[in-house]
Parts: structure tokens; sequence; C-alpha cells
């Protein structure tokens, strides 16, 4: 029997506040220090960076920025190449097209939605300078075989962890034997990106960061953040830069969130495996594939519809709000936007992993403030739709 249509929407993701979060802020208002300076500037980034084994964290004012200011920090000249997937955000791609580089997409693997690694080795090139590896919805890309690539050809790696606060991938050690071990995302290659957006893991409203373990790049991506100023003379500039820098009170959210990780990680995993235990039997829905290399946080619950339905993501999502729940769409693939299309990208390029997906993918309510009984009533309305 179906259920009645509640009188509240289930939110698909909000962040969780508490006291604590509230108080770090209302101090920064008592202190003045409320701008992009401060103890909690600081903090956030030297905490940020120590949790994900990283010696520099250099804090922004969003993930897209963090990206932006990453890549310029490779000095990359027009012409070369970064590898990336084609299941992502836009920021990925325009990042690279904004100093002139040319992005190169793999496909997504069918069961992770992370980018293919089967297929990266087979697109460098002699002006592939980078690879920039997009871990999704909370599950990490098989980083071994990407740092064998990178080292093979000398080449810079860039985590996209946005999505991954907390997730770990198991790789080789470092040290020569044959064992591996568990790392954390955000800790591998030349930098790694973090969003602190309302809806990641750990939010401070708005806000990014780049991490880092070489001082040379450290210094520059500080640079880059504000605006380039001159050491001797600051209004006087040799280089063009950007304002990406991060506020004193969003920082001190942020260290809040991070205070409260361990609690709120626990509480993402419960929330998914919740979820994968009560849609596990449906032959018409499909869930992100766990594998044994790798610890999910589940940072979104996503679902793939299958075509015998005969609905695709967009249908079952209204589907789903007119039952009062809420859920947002998988990302467009590169090779599918006008925007970069028109840019003369990706003519005759196809990706059907990613097509399917973005034809046929949606995420469910996965907010760490979750309740049971709302996820067994999102399960529950699925369930019926996908009948």
């Amino acid at each position: 029997m179906l259920l009645e249509k509640p009188t509240t929407l289930i939110p698909v993701c909000e962040p969780w506040l508490g006291e604590r979060e509230e108080a770090y802020a209302l101090e920064c208002v008592r202190s003045g220090w409320v701008s992009s300076s401060g103890k909690f500037v600081d903090d956030f980034e030297q905490r940020w960076a120590a949790y994900c084994h990283r010696a520099y964290g250099v804090s922004v004012s969003n993930g897209t920025s963090a990206l932006q200011a990453a890549i310029e920090a490779l000095d990359l000249s027009p012409g070369d190449e970064v590898i990336l997937p084609s299941l992502t955000i836009i920021s990925c791609a325009q990042c690279i097209i904004r100093v002139g580089a040319k992005p190169v997409l793999v496909d997504c693997d069918h069961n992770t939605w992370t980018m293919n690694t089967q297929q990266v080795a087979d697109c460098v090139t002699s002006r592939t300078r980078a690879i920039l590896a997009v871990h999704m919805y909370g599950h990490p890309v098989d980083m071994q075989p990407i740092l064998d690539v990178c080292e093979q050809h000398g080449i810079a790696l860039i985590e996209d962890a946005a999505q991954a606060h907390g997730s770990e991938c198991l790789v080789d050690d470092t040290n020569g034997s044959e064992n591996k071990s568990w790392q954390r995302c955000g800790s591998f290659g030349t930098m790694s990106c973090f969003s602190f957006y309302a809806n990641k893991i750990i939010t401070t409203g708005e806000g990014g960061m780049v991490l880092t373990n070489d001082k040379t790049l450290d210094k520059r991506l500080r640079s880059i953040r504000n605006l380039c100023f001159g050491e001797d003379q600051r209004f006087r500039h040799e280089t063009l830069g950007h304002n990406f820098r991060l506020t004193n009170l969003q920082a001190a959210v942020g260290v809040a969130q991070l205070e409260r990780i361990e609690e709120i990680l626990q509480r993402k995993r419960h929330i998914g495996q919740r979820y994968t235990h009560n849609l596990k039997d449906l032959t018409n829905i499909s869930t992100q594939e766990n594998q044994t290399w790798a610890k999910n946080v589940y940072w979104m619950n996503g679902i793939v519809i299958n075509e015998k339905l005969g609905i695709n993501a967009a249908s079952f999502a209204k589907s789903l709000r007119a039952r009062g729940i809420d859920s947002r769409p998988f990302f467009l693939g590169m090779h599918d936007q006008p925007v970069l299309i028109n840019h003369g990208l990706f003519s005759g390029e196809s990706y059907p992993v990613t097509t399917r997906l973005s034809q046929q993918g949606l995420y469910l309510p996965s907010g760490a403030n979750l309740s049971d009984d709302q996820i067994d009533t999102v399960c529950q309305v699925v369930q019926e739709l996908a009948s």
C-alpha cells in the first residue's frame, strides 16, 4: 500500500551544526576578527592538513577556487594536457581551460562511478602534465594505478577530494615492502583540493582548501589566493592572482566541524550502510559498489535506475518529490556540456558509462542529521516506485 504524501519534504542534505560551531562563530564576532585573518584560519589550515597527513594547508573561498589555484600553481603552458573523468562537476574542466591547457577525458567505472583507471595510461601523451583524480560521492578512486602512471611519466597528481572527507584507499607501502596500507584521501600526489560547501561532510558554509607537502607550492598557492601582492611593495604585482580568501568566521565553523569529524563520519557510514541494506534486493535499482581497497564515507547515496523501468532519473526524481522526498541528479558528463562543446572540445568523443549514469542516476537524502525513520521512508518509496 502506498504511503500518504507527507506534508514536509525530506531534504537531500542539511548541514549538521551544533553548539560548538555557534560558540566559535560567536567568539569571532565578539573579537572583531571576521575577515580573512585570525586564529581560526591558521588553526583550520594546520588541523585539516594534519588530518590528511599533509605538511601545508591553504584555505580558499570554495572548492572551485581550490581547483583553480592548484591548476595555476602548476604553471601549465597553452596546449598542456590534464587527464580527468568526464563524470564530474564543470569546475574541474573549466580550471584547466582557463589556463589555456587541454582537458583530456576518461570514462568512469560502471560499479564505483569513479574514473576508469585502466583508460588513464592510454591517454598519456608527451603533452600530459597532470592527472586530476576525482573521488565520487564518498568512494575513492583506485589510486594505485594513478600513482603508478604519474611516477612512470613524471607528471603531477591533483586529487579532487571534495566529496571524500575522511575516506581511505589501500595502496602500496612507500617503504618498498610488498605490503599495502590504508592512506587517507587528500594525502596523495602533488596537491589535493577540498570543498567545504554546506552539503559537504565538513562544512564552512562556503569554503575550500588546497593541501600539499611542497613548500614552494604552498608559497605560490598563498600568493595566488591573495591577488599576488608583492613581497617588498604590496601593491606592485608581477603576476595576476585572485581574491580566494576564506574568512576567519568560516574557518571557526570549520574548526568546530573538524573536532566532530569522527562523529559525523560514523553517522554518514551508518546512513550509507542502512541504504545499502534496504535497497540491495531491488533488481531495477543499483547502488555504488564498495570495493575492498576503499573505505567509503557515503557522502551521498546514489542510485541508478534500470532502463527497463521505462523512465530516466529526472522522471524518477519528480515521482520522489511528489511523495515528499528531495533528490539531486548525477553530473552531466563533460563531453555533453554545451559550453565545452562550443569551445571546440570533445567532438565525436563517447563515454557511454558516464552518459548512462548522467541519464539514469540520482542521489537520495543523505545529510548526517537524517533519522533512521526518514531513511526507511525513502527506501520504501524507492521500492514502490521501482517495482
